[in-house]
């Protein structure tokens, strides 16, 4: 037994409605019971002990552990944290028969670091902007209301009294959030494509970057809560799409605690054994989260072709629009919004009425109509923008304007050419968006196929093993085994590419067909040395994209023919 994460929730999350804190507790079946008991019954005598009579208590159990929360004012998140973890050790402590620690001095402590931790200015003035219907946004640096354009910002020691405000200038900005296992980067980069067209400045943060129309503000993976507050928080956004992994909502919970809309894309086996998330029904409750913040007003989009979202989204009692290649027009509502396929073109039903918005085939990243998993991106995209108010003609112009380019959408389906060889540039690293990849570029002819294969530490055998067993599948005619040494997260070098070579030989590929390579760059040049005129080079890569785009663009440039040596 023992205590393997603590954390703030600063938003509503998986566990619970409303700010709070929780603990990841790793837990043998035979104790469980015994020891949630104990804690909630401890956990509730220190919180009336320090005042916090209101506060509520949460458990969720999973194979081998339980989540165990509150909730807590939000300006004593920390001090919360404390209360989780010292009730869990008054459990602890009693199962394994040890002396339990003094209540007197564990509560006075507590009171202690509650009364250093609380800022009473603060809870002011968020309750009266929750009154007035207007965001506060805070964290550990500055307090904001409002969003985007009709923001303002104070340090949050400078915090003003709710009569020093004019509230005639802060009010909120359509806000949205992305999520979903796959499809997330490109949709969000879709829809500010449209907001766009539409004239209007668009605030996106994703697993590349945060942007600001096309101004980059910052680079790196922002698909968390630090991202969506860069972008909020930004005094020309307009209107924010916010990409919101999983990770985001299981650390922190929802980013805002209303949205006008949120879109899940899909749901599917990824990053499995985080925050007591070990299975799929798991991640997709998780992924569902933010449903909370369309529940009383907002609209939440799904995906129609993903069974479980469909399950989930039939339950939901808040307003729920669909889109999917399964739709039809006979499956528009009388009343709200629908996306689907009509006449092979894009199509899009509002209150009954269904408009053609572009033919497929002249939306570049559906390769005619060849990558569904783009013409299901690009649904999802339509019918965001569309609840969110912007008119049909600014999408067409904005699915027209949108390319499968790194400058677009860098990573994802990337197809370029050099020297007479096809260049594929991916960033599919589950088996779900793999099987979609290559669905699609089985139908793109080419004289030889070859796959980059590798994958970060973290995943299970299980996991590596079902990867391996698609690119398998898709008869490529050789496979380059890749190391990543910085994603060994835990393994040990070569442990990843020997597994990997391990299933190739069980599922009888040659080894004759089966490079290796030290590093991902390193297996992007050994591809090009292979490849011939009329080859099809798949580049599954994750963490040296940069390179591998610098590298493509350098051969670009020396009209590289395949024979020559690729010189770094």
């Amino acid at each position: 037994m023992m205590l393997t994460d603590s954390r703030r929730l600063t938003g509503p999350s998986l566990v619970l409605d409303s700010p709070g804190a929780a603990a990841e507790i790793s837990l043998p079946e035979e104790n469980k019971i015994k020891a949630i008991a104990l804690w909630i019954a401890h956990v509730r005598e220190l919180l009336d002990a320090v005042g916090w009579t209101e506060e509520q208590t949460a458990t969720r159990e999973y194979n081998g552990g339980a989540t165990l929360a509150i909730t807590a004012p939000m300006d004593a998140l920390y001090a919360a944290t404390e209360i989780v973890e010292a009730a869990w050790e008054y459990a602890q402590a009693q199962i394994e028969g040890r002396k339990t620690p003094d209540v007197i001095v564990v509560v006075e402590r507590l009171k202690d670091e509650i009364s250093s931790e609380r800022h009473p200015a603060l809870i002011r003035l968020a309750d009266v902007a929750d009154a007035k219907g207007v965001t506060c946004l805070p964290d550990d640096d500055t307090v904001t209301l409002g969003l985007g354009a009709s923001s303002e910002s104070w340090a949050r020691d400078a915090t003003p009294s709710p009569d020093k405000v004019d509230w005639n200038s802060v009010s909120d900005i359509p806000a949205a959030f992305v999520t979903g296992t796959n499809g997330k980067s490109t949709t969000v980069r879709l829809a500010a494509a449209i907001g766009a067209a539409a004239g209007l400045t668009v605030g996106f943060s994703t697993s590349d970057w945060v942007k600001v129309g096309d101004e980059e503000i910052a680079t790196g993976d922002y698909s968390g809560p630090e991202g969506a507050r860069l972008a909020l928080r930004d005094g020309r956004v307009e209107l924010a799409v916010i990409e919101t992994a999983r990770g985001g909502l299981l650390r922190r919970g929802l980013p805002l605690p209303k949205a006008a809309a949120c879109l899940i894309t899909n749901i599917a086996s990824d990053h499995l054994g985080e925050y007591g998330i070990h299975d799929v029904e798991a991640l997709a409750d998780a992924k569902f989260t933010v449903s909370k913040a369309v529940k009383q007003s907002g609209v939440l989009i799904l995906n129609a072709d993903d069974a479980r979202l469909k399950f989930r989204g039939t339950g939901f009692t808040g307003t729920v629009a669909w889109y999917g290649l399964s739709l039809s027009e006979h499956d528009v509502p009388a009343s709200g919004y629908a996306a689907f396929i009509l006449d092979d073109s894009f199509a899009l039903a509002k209150d009954g009425m269904v408009t053609s918005i572009l033919p497929v085939k002249d939306f570049a990243p559906a390769l005619g109509g060849a990558a569904t998993y783009n013409v299901s991106n690009a649904l999802g995209a339509i019918l965001l923008m569309s609840v969110l108010g912007v008119e049909t003609d600014a999408i067409k112009t904005g699915l027209l304007n949108f390319e499968s380019t790194p400058e677009d959408n860098p990573g994802r389906g990337n197809f370029m050419e050099v020297g007479g060889v096809k260049i594929v540039l991916d960033f599919a690293h589950n088996p779900h968006a793999l099987s979609a990849l290559t669905e699609t570029l089985n139908n793109i002819p080419a004289k030889r196929r070859l796959y980059l294969c590798g994958q970060g530490g973290d995943r299970s055998d299980a996991d590596i093993h079902h990867m391996v067993k698609v690119i398998r599948d898709a008869e490529p005619d050789a496979i380059i085994i890749k190391e990543i040494p910085n994603k060994l997260r835990g393994r040990a070098l070569g442990e990843v590419p020997a597994l990997i070579r391990q299933y190739l030989t069980e599922m009888n590929y040659s080894e004759e067909r089966v490079l290796d390579a030290a590093s991902e760059f390193d297996s992007v040049v050994t591809a090009f040395d292979w490849a011939q005129p009329g080859d099809m080079l798949v580049l599954l890569v994750y963490a040296d994209r940069d390179e591998t785009l610098a590298l493509i663009q350098k051969l670009q440039a020396e009209n590289w023919q395949p024979g020559q040596a690729v010189k770094v």
